[in-house]
């Protein structure tokens, strides 16, 4: 089995076990999407679920985020872990948003990375999630089951990502990064997996390159 043969399989396995996978970070908008991503920078997704119900109560459009203070952002936050700078980030990229965009979230790779607070798998996730863009956000799950599927030698998140554009269909990027993720908590957690033990990787030592 080539690599190119297991990527194959994976995405006909995948798309059986994950129809139709949905974004696991609550939101409404690109805007409120755009803010969740960011508070997911090493926090859980039910953690972030949890905070922002608060957070778009109290403002839920870059407008209304920019006049509230810092120290109440970061008090709603607080719980997502680095804190003062998510808050800081929050604030100031709402008023980026509407000084610089309109009030509304940029559908451009290189106007988002420029946001505080957003990099280029944040970035990445708006563009697919919010906007229909084919992209590959990257997380610790997907680099770690390309890696552990033999998809990518895994030296970098770009190497990574790079890897997984050539192997998969691009129609398929948006999805195929939600079903990794969903099948990487399930199933092949950094514990709960060595390789060998999951159906995925089962089935793929039974069809050994």
């Amino acid at each position: 089995m080539t690599q190119q043969d297991r990527a194959d399989y994976l995405l006909r396995r995948l798309n059986e076990l994950y129809p139709s996978p949905l974004v696991p970070l609550v939101h409404r908008d690109a805007y409120t999407l755009l803010v969740a991503v960011l508070l997911s920078a090493q926090c859980t997704d039910v953690r972030v679920n949890q905070v922002t119900p608060a957070l778009f109560a109290l403002a839920g459009n870059p407008q209304d985020m920019m006049r509230v203070a810092v120290d109440d952002i970061l008090a709603v936050v607080r719980p997502c872990g680095l804190g003062p700078r998510k808050a800081a980030a929050i604030s100031q990229l709402s008023k980026i948003l509407v000084e610089g965009h309109g009030g509304e979230v940029p559908a451009d790779f290189a106007a988002l990375e420029a946001l505080p607070g957003v990099g280029h798998k944040t970035a990445s996730v708006v563009m697919a999630q919010a906007f229909g863009v084919p992209a590959f956000p990257v997380d610790t799950h997907i680099h770690r089951l390309a890696v552990r599927w033999k998809l990518s030698s895994g030296k970098n998140v770009e190497m990574t990502e790079r890897d997984l554009k050539r192997l998969f269909p691009r129609e398929s990027w948006n999805r195929l990064h939600l079903q990794i993720i969903y099948y990487g908590r399930e199933f092949c957690s950094a514990r709960g997996c060595d390789g060998t033990r999951c159906l995925l990787c089962r089935e793929l030592i039974s069809h050994p390159s």
